[in-house]
């Protein structure tokens, strides 16, 4: 387990140095907006409107913006339209067109690092906040290990691709159009290349998988898919089919659990978190790693605690009890060698006070009581402030409400928000985390987890939507790529970095990882989703998108599913290149299918037909 650890840290640390300049100059961007930019208040959603551009087009979605040739049309034409306005806080098409108009690689740059850095941020929310919740909440509850693995382990483990298709949902349009392609791209790319890959990683070593476990969850996930193409099929969904859909998890967690009990194999639950392939490998905080080692980027290595901010005056220079590996990891880390510990360490100060803004909103909103990152100061602040971001969200999804009604409303959430305050100072220490009364600390960090994941995943879904009318192409296509595989980059590099430098049992929890987590996010995911809908349109059905291109995706996963059923069981259940090299052919025939039919079966206005298309 520590060579998997020391694998992904290398991979980690120059992800998250790049992460940080990035933010650098998309904070330089955002600032130059607000002193320089008569449109700055595009960051607030204009909805100004032109009659001159009016009269040229009277459509009301996006479509048309690739009509126009002048980016001063363009601009006017996304101001004036309904269906060119964000579902998100930042109208980036404005951003795009009104103030990078004469310079599109910028506006490209920006967006794409924006994109970037929102791929970040989920992630790296779920795993340090969201997950650490749910660790903290099976304890607390005494959950069995096996209802805690497919549970909450699950929840923790697919919360971006959840919370990602909820947004698509739950948007102006609420199609979803966006969140089916995304679960359903997130978990092909898993099944079909995380699975292939492992097995082509591995095959010299001959390593086998469980038959049962893996029948029983590639059959479940075959039924789950059969379900869901039933209901694109019939075209729509009522709240009773809805709920049917989502009671199949819990169909799923009983046979799991069965057949745990029946086999009396169990493991402790506290190692259950510990030994999972979950993103939270690459992006969650680490204890064992100091805080104060210049030697890592500090946007992903921040301790939540301010307490610990002395710690940096203790590092410039390496202490000369230090190891040998960790003066080579200090090397390593330091640029190459370029920068000696005292230049490192203004850079590393540097790092950390750019990282302030992202860092400090969701540390102080969401209430965090594990041993090692407890501070009474970001105890008391965090329940404070948690009642009024929470009071803000709900305003911001209610356009309805007038002013009075939401400055009522804030005052009541900041009333609460003091009690809370109030009531966390009185009761607790700065030595330790609380020790009774403990359950509502963890209910309100999963809570505000929850809602700051929601935040970032309606953000990125946003995003993708601006991008599709950007590039001319369907959303629900960067859904089932761009989406989709950000998601499950993570999944990639830890369950295959598992499955190498593990053993036996790390190959068989990178191969049920791969199947157990798509299931959980199709059937939740898109469960969810549908249960939300079906409720808001009661008693009339919910009516699916239309898209002719998720029998498509459908039919593709399944064939990646039989093929895995029906070579792995007669190869001896072991993992090679048969196996994984059909896995990632079947993926990348379907990709080049999807990409043909987007590019050349469908005429694109946009800046991708002269990319791809132009001799």
């Amino acid at each position: 387990m520590a060579r998997v650890n020391s694998s992904l840290t290398q991979v980690r640390k120059p992800f998250i140095l790049f992460v940080n300049i990035s933010f650098l100059f998309l904070l330089s961007f955002y600032c130059t907006i607000l002193l320089f930019s008569s449109n700055s208040h595009l960051l607030h959603q204009s909805k100004r409107s032109t009659n001159r551009v009016q009269k040229l087009d009277g459509t009301v979605n996006c479509s048309q913006v690739h009509h126009f040739h002048t980016y001063q049309e363009k601009c006017e034409y996304v101001k004036s339209t309904k269906g060119c306005r964000s579902d998100g806080y930042i109208d980036y098409l404005q951003i795009f067109y009104c103030i990078c108009g004469s310079s599109p690689g910028l506006g490209y740059t920006v967006l794409i690092l924006w994109l970037i850095l929102l791929f970040y941020l989920l992630a790296n929310t779920a795993a340090n906040y969201f997950c650490s919740s749910l660790e903290s909440l099976s304890k607390i509850l005494q959950l069995s290990p096996t209802i805690a693995g497919v549970t909450l382990l699950s929840l923790g483990n697919g919360a971006p691709d959840v919370f990602a298709s909820l947004a698509s949902f739950m948007g102006t349009t609420g199609s979803g159009g966006v969140g089916l392609n995304s679960v359903l791209g997130g978990a092909f790319f898993v099944s079909s290349v995380v699975v292939g890959v492992i097995s082509i990683s591995i095959s010299s070593k001959g390593v086998s998988v469980d038959k049962s476990s893996f029948i029983r969850d590639v059959l479940f996930f075959l039924l789950t898919l059969g379900s869901l193409l039933a209901i694109v099929i019939v075209g729509a969904i009522n709240i009773w089919g809805a709920i049917a859909f989502v009671s199949l998890y819990f169909i799923y967690v009983f046979i799991v659990s069965a057949a745990h009990i029946c086999r009396k194999k169990d493991i402790k639950v506290s190692n259950i978190f510990d030994i999972s392939p979950i993103t939270r490998t690459l992006f969650a905080y680490d204890p064992n790693e100091q805080f104060g080692d210049f030697s890592t980027p500090l946007l992903g290595y921040v301790n939540d605690d301010v307490e610990k901010l002395g710690a940096i005056e203790k590092c410039g220079v390496n202490n000369d009890n230090e190891d040998e590996g960790r003066e080579d990891n200090h090397r390593n880390g330091n640029c190459f060698g370029l920068f000696d510990s005292t230049v490192w360490g203004y850079f590393s100060w540097f790092l950390y006070i750019i990282e302030l803004p992202i860092y400090l909103p969701r540390r102080m909103t969401i209430p965090v009581v594990s041993e090692e990152r407890w501070s009474k100061f970001f105890g008391v602040i965090s329940v404070t402030s948690a009642p009024v971001l929470l009071v803000a969200l709900w305003v911001s999804q209610n356009k309805t409400i007038g002013y009075n009604h939401s400055l009522v409303v804030y005052l009541a959430g900041g009333l609460v928000g003091i009690v809370f305050g109030t009531v966390a100072f009185v009761t607790t220490k700065s030595a330790n985390p609380p020790k009774r009364c403990l359950l509502p600390w963890l209910v309100g960090g999963f809570l505000m987890s929850v809602a700051w994941t929601y935040i970032i995943a309606n953000e990125l879904v946003s995003l993708l939507v601006s991008l599709g009318n950007i590039f001319g192409i369907s959303p629900s296509i960067l859904g089932l790529t761009l989406l989709a595989w950000g998601n499950s980059i993570g999944d990639l590099v830890a369950n295959v970095a598992m499955a190498v430098n593990g053993d036996q049992d790390g190959a068989q929890i990178a191969i049920s990882g791969s199947y157990a987590g798509p299931i959980f996010n199709t059937i939740m995911g898109l469960g969810l989703g549908f249960v939300f809908k079906t409720w808001t349109e009661y008693p009339s059905s919910f009516v699916i998108p239309k898209d002719n291109s998720l029998y498509v995706t459908i039919g593709f996963l399944m064939a990646g599913l039989l093929w895995a059923l029906v070579i792995l069981p007669r190869r001896n259940m072991k993992l090679d290149k048969v196996l994984g090299c059909g896995l990632v052919a079947i993926y990348f025939c379907f990709l080049s299918l999807r990409l043909a039919q987007t590019l050349g079966g469908v005429p694109i206005q946009g800046p991708l037909t002269t990319i791809f298309l132009e001799p």
